[in-house]
């Protein structure tokens, strides 16, 4: 049979659909576990959405499927070549998400290409559960039966699936085109015919290898260049991907995967726009940069007598814990928090400024551990454990500076795939992870009444006696969840009772159960905390607490809706304790009333009494100029698409907001170098790490 031009043209879009399925339906598969705001969706979700909410993301992944099976289409210039191709290796990617989805609930990553690209596929088989043969061999099986197919199909059709062919037959009928004519006229036209038909077949052959080259190149490039935009605000890529109903997910990236695609997924993640670079970066400045710095540390060194790494330093990132009596037109029948009110008089400790209203936890993460700041990211960057982490090559975090990777431990009562922590923590240099997955299982998994979430004091009592065992001094990172939202009347006997303090605008039914759940959370967590520092005080060894609640909860509606709340809903609460044993109780630094989390590590340096870094030895200065400092900020729960626009929030001393434009010349030469020092670490050269910037 001879296959017609629209035949193959049809058979190129069902193909296409039936990929984008398979891929689909590779990070789409029944978990009974709970998830946050990630409401699990198999792949009708996906193509229902297009009539159900307008929203034409399945099409977007058609588009980039289909731009990549024309490259190899024209590749290789025969349909029943190419196609087979396509699909076994569609089919062993979507395996590949299959059991990596299984394993860890993560998908393919950018980062993950490094397993191929290093040399480290056999890494690949990690993902591969057991009990998996039988699925294997089923894919395999499958596999097999396409090529069989398609080879029958190409034996079948006489033009062989050729795309491609300006080489036709009729630009040879010109040879013998004139027999009837003498012998030697048909011979002289027989030569002319034959050049003709040789001159035709040689332009024909350029022009289908021209035509070729288009077919691959323009497609590919489509591609890679909506990688590097889709990702990148105020694209048109951007735009066009949102408007196709493209919603990025960066907290879970199964739940992005299944809402926006898995190819568009990860295209979102393989190119953000990390920083602009400084026009001055270069090498002699990151010199100049570590010797300013390293003389300033040797300055602070001379009064500081200890090292950070003699005592134990426990970081608590308290799910959305703030004082909820603070939040404009609320008023508490209860004093929600008196513990950590009473702690804060007696050592160091305020209020802290927070990036996220609603969410955003690990941004806050990532700042306290590094000492980066999301103010100094291109607003592209939305997600530093998800976009950013993954493709690092040094990544410099507070708990290396325990020196080898056993003296740093992390817990997490949640999954850990979240925010890709397990993966990042390996790169922090944790040792371990303890969460509510294996391999290393967390100690305590009590809940409170019917909430679905661990309570704090069971986080504590496995730090606690995480601690308890290991004399050596070690870095602890805890971050707990159970005061994550929903809040839905989950305590039993719960007194709190919130209302508003204007009467024109009484909070609504859903606001108020809202807000009495959360109250009485938090009052829990502030009893749950008082008595883990009287645990922590109980130790032998020196334990230095740096305590702060991570942004608030996304359920003050009636305020966020005014933007003159907008700082004191993203002002939270902290403390930097230390125990008897570190000789540092009731320290209360100077500086300390207002702070940011890529300040704590500098803080903590100052409560303990230990020489710094010239890394940290930078931090104290510009805490000194700057009390706190994050990207602009919004009163609406992020939808991780971006960071807002406009002027980084800057508080001084006593928490009033600074304009940048009013910075005398130190503070102006602080941010400057801060921009430089970030630039290096996780987007430049990294000729810091050369220069000992970090040690």
């Amino acid at each position: 049979m001879h296959v017609r031009g629209w035949v193959y043209a049809l058979l190129f879009v069902l193909f296409d659909i039936i990929m984008t399925v398979i891929l689909q339906k590779g990070v789409t598969q029944n978990d009974t576990r709970v998830k946050l705001s990630s409401p699990l969706t198999g792949v009708w979700g996906m193509v229902s959405k297009m009539w159900r909410e307008c929203n034409f993301v399945f099409v977007l992944n058609l588009l980039l499927v289909g731009f990549i099976y024309l490259a190899v289409l024209m590749l290789f210039n025969r349909f029943w070549i190419a196609t087979p191709v396509m699909l076994v290796l569609v089919i062993l990617i979507a395996l590949v998400e299959h059991f990596k989805v299984s394993v860890r609930y993560e998908t393919i990553l950018p980062s993950d290409v490094s397993f191929v690209s290093n040399g480290d596929a056999g890494s690949l088989f990690s993902f591969i559960p057991s009990g998996s043969g039988g699925l294997i061999a089923a894919v395999v099986v499958a596999m097999v039966l396409v090529v069989v197919l398609f080879v029958a199909l190409n034996h079948f059709d006489m033009r062989h699936g050729k795309m491609i062919d300006f080489v036709g037959h009729r630009a040879g009928d010109a040879v013998g085109v004139v027999r009837h004519e003498t012998d030697g006229q048909a011979n002289e036209s027989e030569s002319k015919g034959g050049n003709r038909a040789d001159g035709g077949r040689r332009a024909g052959k350029s022009l289908g290898a021209a035509l070729r080259i288009v077919c691959i190149a323009v497609p590919l490039l489509l591609v890679l260049g909506f990688s590097y935009q889709v990702g990148q605000i105020n694209t048109f890529t951007n735009a066009f991907a949102k408007a196709m109903g493209y919603i990025p997910s960066m907290w879970d990236s199964v739940y992005d995967a299944q809402r926006n695609g898995p190819l568009v997924s990860f295209l979102g993640q393989a190119h953000p726009k990390v920083m602009d670079q400084p026009s001055d970066y270069s090498e002699a400045t990151m010199k100049q940069v570590a010797k300013r710095y390293s003389a300033e540390a040797a300055k602070i060194n001379k009064t500081r007598t200890a090292k950070m790494s003699d005592s134990s330093v426990v970081f608590i990132l308290s799910e959305s814990y703030s004082d909820p009596s603070r939040v404009p037109g609320i008023k508490l029948n209860h004093d929600p928090i008196p513990n950590t009110r009473e702690i804060r008089k007696h050592t160091t400790g305020g209020y802290m400024l927070s990036s996220g209203y609603g969410g955003g936890t690990a941004n806050l993460e990532y700042m306290s551990l590094t000492g980066m700041s999301m103010a100094n990211f291109d607003p592209s960057l939305t997600s530093p454990y998800q976009q950013l982490i993954p493709g690092e090559k040094w990544t410099p975090t507070i708990n290396q500076l325990w020196g080898s990777k056993e003296h740093s431990v992390a817990f997490h009562p949640y999954e850990p795939s979240m925010y890709l922590r397990a993966n990042n923590y390996k790169k922090f240099g944790f040792s371990h992870f303890y969460s509510l997955e294996p391999p290393e299982v967390i100690a305590h998994r009590a809940k409170i009444d019917s909430s679905p979430y661990v309570s704090d004091a069971s986080s504590y009592q496995s730090v606690y006696e995480s601690m308890k065992k290991n004399p050596q001094n070690e870095f602890v990172q805890l971050a707990t969840m159970q005061n994550h939202m929903p809040y839905q009347n989950w305590y039993k006997g719960n007194d709190f009772k919130a209302r508003s303090t204007d009467p024109s605008q009484p909070l609504g039914a859903d606001e108020n159960e809202s807000i009495n759940t959360y109250a009485k959370g938090a009052n829990i967590t502030d009893a749950a905390t008082a008595k883990f520092l009287r645990q922590m005080d109980s130790l032998k060894k020196p334990v230095t607490v740096v305590f702060y609640g991570d942004h608030l909860p996304g359920i003050y509606k009636t305020a966020s809706a005014d933007q003159k709340n907008s700082l004191a809903l993203h002002t939270t609460d902290y403390f930097i304790w230390s125990n008897k044993a570190s000789g540092r109780q009731g320290y209360k630094s100077p500086d300390g009333q207002y702070s940011s989390p890529n300040f704590f590590m500098a803080q903590a340096a100052e409560q303990t009494n230990s020489k710094v870094t010239p890394f940290l030895a930078f931090l104290t200065r510009l805490h000194g100029k700057v009390s706190a400092m994050e990207p602009p900020v919004v009163n609406q729960i992020q939808g991780w698409s971006r960071i807002p626009e406009g002027q980084p929030i800057y508080l001084d001393a006593k928490g009033q907001p600074m304009a940048a434009s009013d910075f005398d010349a130190q503070t102006k030469q602080l941010m400057h170098d801060y921009k430089l020092i970030q630039y290096d670490v996780t987007a430049g050269k990294g000729y810091l790490k050369d220069a000992g910037f970090m040690d």
